[in-house]
């Protein structure tokens, strides 16, 4: 599946939903670091793709960068308020507070770091 999706980078079907699938393939062959090429790449072309933000959170707290994590799932909560995606906005809170909780143990989790 990755080596199709390949195929059609820099062709006219590139675009931010070919470089979600393939972070999303990426991640399911357990390689979160091409993954977060892939989902960086999205949020790049549009920064308005939550499901892109949600995802590169999680590609990024698998690589072992939860600091990055936090960040990225701070502006996809940003982002899904503004697009009024309110799902992803509560999914998004509860992965950046339990990431927050764990790299602070002794401190009450916030969203607002």
């Amino acid at each position: 599946m990755i080596e199709n999706l390949e195929k059609l980078l820099d062709t006219p079907r590139d675009g931010p939903l070919l470089r979600f699938s393939l972070g999303h393939e990426y991640m399911k062959a357990n390689d979160a670091g091409k993954a977060v090429v892939y989902f960086r790449a999205a949020v790049g072309l549009d920064p308005a793709y939550s499901a892109a933000w949600k995802q590169l959170g999680h590609a990024l707290l698998a690589n072992k960068e939860p600091k990055e994590a936090v960040v990225a799932w701070q502006q996809g909560v940003q982002v899904a308020e503004k697009r009024g995606d309110k799902q992803a906005a509560k999914e998004m809170t509860v992965f950046l507070k339990r990431t927050l909780k764990q790299l602070d143990p002794g401190e009450p989790a916030s969203a607002e770091n």
